[in-house]
C-alpha cells in the first residue's frame, strides 16, 4: 500500500520568481541568443530550399520538353 503525499498549487520556493539566480538568467539569455540563431539558420535554409525548387522545376520541365 502506497501513501500518496498531497501537492499544493503554491509555488515552491526554487521556482519562484524571487529565486531566480544570475547564473539562471546568463543560462536562459544563451540559450535564447542560440535559438535565435538556429531560426536565422532556419530561414536562410528555407530561402535557399525554395531558390532550389525553382530550379528542379526548371529541369524538370526542360526535361519534359526533350
Amino acid at each position: 500500500m502506497t501513501t500518496r503525499i498531497p501537492t499544493t498549487n503554491a509555488p515552491r520556493l526554487s521556482t519562484a520568481p524571487s529565486s531566480i539566480k544570475p547564473r539562471q538568467l546568463s543560462h536562459l539569455h544563451a540559450q535564447l541568443a542560440q535559438l535565435s540563431a538556429n531560426l536565422a539558420d532556419l530561414e536562410n535554409l528555407l530561402r535557399m530550399t525554395s531558390v532550389q525548387a525553382e530550379s528542379i522545376r526548371g529541369l524538370g520541365a526542360f526535361h519534359g520538353g526533350l
